[in-house]
């Protein structure tokens, strides 16, 4: 493993040398919406990494969990690969202690975050995913622990329309069952209305698979509108809403090996608006309100018996926010306010309601031309666990142009799940007296832009304390959810990213990243199993080779991880595509290596996979 290490740094170090071209990414001209304050990329203080719509287009996935597995420091954990079931994660964090934004708006499963990702957005509609480290708290609220994830979607000035159709195989036969060949196929149609005042795109998908080994079927259907108006100069809304009904065979997904022929379906529904006002030239406010409702259907032995085994969750959540900002003569303030409330009513959970408000105050500024500043708090009240305040700062100082050195110091917490607290089972009891986990973190880092070079280098310090895991001294006893201790991590994450440009038609873009995370975990209890702290990721390689002529595009993706315990594994992708005006073809082989690796748990992930597909795209 030294070698790999050692070699990885090498060819970073190497790419950081390089002798730069005069091609230009567009880097600088990423604006990373923070709910109060727009900032370039350029101008981050913070440890932000962005996957762009071009990068999206060539990455051999049709899902949000599969392009995500891709980000450097993000943790997918599957149980259901393409776009099934995935639990995420940021620099070693818990599958609950991330949050995901669509365009600004929080996206929390208050009944499990294994539905977190249960969303009805197509990869087509997405500009750019903004991947933040570290605590954030006092940029978006609750349950940021170790970092954010936001979709932003696209804003199309064209009108047009959308038709892609997909088939793909593993061409292994289902031996224990139907002795079918494995297949996935897939159809998905949209339009867009782009005008110059308003904008509206919309678009439906359906999903179809026996599976890729016994009892892994399922069927994926979603539906997704978005539109933008912008009333005038000073006045802009923005509203979307989406349904995605998720079923598909749980073979091993909780309980194994005894589940091997539960299903699943989960139903997702998510409603956002939001708009922005120019009060004045200085001063502009951003309301938003945010509604979610998830059905949850777990059925231990499938369709066989629906009076034994069944678990049914309905959550609701709502909630309201108004986020301002004021320009001074030296700075900006930004300051905010956010209600929230969440329900369940469940079988094995129970009813339960709970509230929670806060408020948010930050300050920017420039000490002097090269040094930037912005603090901030986050005040947090819930109807469970009362008054909290999580603080924060971050600091950049431009040695050249080119060169930047970043720090930041942040705190952030996550409120424990209905799950957590309150779940009844043969094998899973909950704990209603869990606290909420509380982070605080410190990094440093530099960046370095030019041309067509860019790096990054970050060292980071985490505490979690009263970290939440489900625990047992013995595997004839129940797991329980139990604040199991504090978790101490040192991390270091490098990335950097060079282009090529031979001629203008022809170039190479190469991506190469490294998180090392280093874990401790202290504790007074004696309970020896643990379902997830063992599963944290220790090194983890994501590398990217893409190559572009005219209209023909080939990309090369490596992904390698090595988790606390179990074996390491490297998954190889490839895709290639050719478009002919609005017409593209393309062809994807998924882990062409054939490498058996686990994710979560005893759920083996697919074999070797192939994918033809054809899309029409006309706007």
């Amino acid at each position: 493993m030294k070698k790999i290490y050692i070699a990885v740094f090498s060819v970073i170090c190497t790419s950081f040398y390089a002798q730069t071209r005069d091609s230009i990414t567009n880097m600088e001209e990423v604006i990373i919406n923070e709910n109060r304050f727009s900032t370039p990329i350029s101008k981050q203080n913070r440890n932000v990494y962005i996957i762009s719509s071009e990068t999206i287009k060539k990455l051999p996935g049709r899902t949000l969990q599969e392009v995500l597995q891709y980000a450097n420091g993000v943790d997918i954990r599957q149980r259901g690969p393409f776009g099934t079931q995935a639990d995420i994660s940021v620099d070693g964090g818990s599958f609950e202690q991330t949050v995901v934004l669509l365009n600004g708006a929080k996206v929390i499963d208050s009944q499990t975050a294994h539905n977190m990702l249960n969303l009805p957005l197509p990869v087509e509609a997405i500009e750019r995913i903004e991947v933040v480290r570290g605590p954030a708290a006092r940029t978006f609220g609750i349950n940021s622990l170790t970092g954010a994830i936001n979709i932003v979607t696209k804003k199309p000035t064209d009108s047009g329309f959308l038709v892609s159709t997909y088939a793909g195989s593993n061409f292994e036969k289902d031996t224990r069952d139907t002795g079918d060949t494995f297949y996935g196929a897939g159809v998905q149609a949209g339009a867009v209305l782009g005008k110059e005042k308003q904008q509206h795109l919309i678009f439906a998908s359906h999903d179809k698979s026996n599976g890729y080994r016994y009892n892994t079927a399922f069927e994926n259907n979603k539906i997704f509108y978005q539109g933008n108006v912008q009333i005038n100069d000073s006045n802009e809304i923005l509203g979307s809403a989406g349904y995605i009904n998720n079923g598909f065979g749980a073979n091993g997904f909780y309980a194994a090996p005894g589940d091997i022929n539960s299903t699943e379906i989960v139903q997702t529904t998510f409603a956002n608006i939001q708009s922005k006002h120019a009060i004045t030239e200085n001063w502009k406010i951003m309301p938003r309100i945010t509604y979610r409702y998830n059905y949850d259907d777990y059925r231990y032995l499938g369709n066989a018996n629906l009076n034994v085994g069944r678990s049914q969750h309905y959550t609701n959540s709502i909630a309201g926010e108004l986020n301002s900002t004021v320009k001074l003569s030296k700075g900006e303030i930004g300051f905010g306010a956010e209600f929230r409330n969440e329900n369940i009513h469940s079988s094995n959970i129970g009813d339960h309601d709970r509230e929670n408000v806060g408020l948010y105050a930050e300050y920017r500024t420039s000490f002097t031309e090269k040094l930037d500043v912005n603090v901030g708090t986050y005040l947090n009240y819930n109807s469970d666990y009362k008054w909290q305040i999580y603080p924060g700062i971050d600091a950049s100082y431009a040695i050249t142009d080119a060169f930047k050195i970043i720090g930041n110091v942040g705190t952030s917490q996550r409120i424990p799940s209905f799950t957590d607290l309150y779940l009844q089972q043969t094998g899973n009891i909950g704990n209603a007296d869990l606290d909420s986990e509380n982070a605080f973190q410190s990094e440093i880092g530099f960046k370095y832009i030019k041309k067509a070079l860019s790096f990054n280098a970050n060292y980071f310090y985490r505490k979690i304390d009263n970290y939440i895991d489900w625990m047992r001294n013995a595997t004839t006893v129940p797991w329980q959810s139990q604040n199991t201790g504090d978790l101490k991590t040192n991390g270091i994450n490098l990335r950097g990213n060079y282009r090529f440009d031979f001629s203008k038609d022809s170039r190479l873009n190469i991506l190469l990243a490294y998180t090392y995370l280093d874990s401790q975990f202290e504790s007074s209890r004696t309970e020896i199993y643990s379902k997830y702290l063992i599963s944290s990721l220790k090194h983890q390689i994501t590398n990217t080779v893409d190559y572009q002529y005219r209209d023909f595009s080939v990309l090369f993706a490596t992904r390698f991880n090595e988790r606390i315990t179990g074996p390491s594994y490297w998954v190889n992708d490839f895709r290639v595509s050719q478009s002919i005006k609005k017409f593209t073809i393309f062809l994807d082989a998924q882990n062409i290596f054939n490498a058996a690796y686990y994710e979560v748990g005893a759920v083996p992930l697919p074999s070797r996979w192939f994918t033809l597909g054809v899309k029409v795209v006309t706007f």
